[in-house]
């Protein structure tokens, strides 16, 4: 059964579109529907893409970190006030993305996707900050795209799993 999801997608580029894919409603509902399928019956989020200036202002402010970074998450605290629970907000920084595709020699809808369900993932709760927690999120994130006929994001890099006591398993 599929959940009941609203998303809210806010292009919000100025003039820095260029020649970047940007993915249509559709696709962001779909990689929503699997991040969030199992784990929520209903939801709402805002998914806000934007350029690079918006993107460097919010990591900035927000985590105190120079330029713009790919995604961030802002969970909402109070969801039961809302029909469907409101989870937050999703923004992605459209040229951060490009880049990154480029550079990891992904597609950049493979990258897209990626992003959504890891920004998502943020928003109920799943973090990586400590190494459990990295391994945790980061399964799920590949089982997630997996099922959806993407390649696993993290291919080519080292994974923290491997490098705990056992392999981490």
């Amino acid at each position: 059964m599929t959940m009941r999801l609203e998303v809210d997608v806010q292009y919000a580029l100025d003039d820095e579109k260029g020649d970047a894919w940007l993915p249509e409603a559709e696709g962001i509902e779909a990689w929503a529907q699997a991040a969030l399928g199992g784990r929520r019956d209903a939801a709402q989020f805002v998914l806000r893409i934007v350029g690079e200036q918006e993107g460097r202002e919010l990591n900035e402010h927000y985590r105190a970190r120079k330029g713009p970074t790919n995604v961030l998450s802002f969970p909402f605290e109070h969801p039961d006030l809302l029909d469907p629970p409101l989870l937050g907000d999703v923004v992605i920084c459209a040229p951060v993305v490009e880049r990154e595709a480029a550079e990891q020699g992904k597609t950049a809808q493979a990258h897209w996707a990626h992003l959504v369900i890891h920004g998502l993932l943020h928003l109920i709760g799943y973090d990586h900050e400590e190494e459990n927690e990295a391994v945790i999120m980061e399964s799920v994130e590949r089982k997630v795209l997996a099922g959806l006929g993407f390649p696993d994001p993290y291919a080519g890099e080292t994974a923290i799993a491997e490098s705990l006591p056992g392999g981490g398993a």
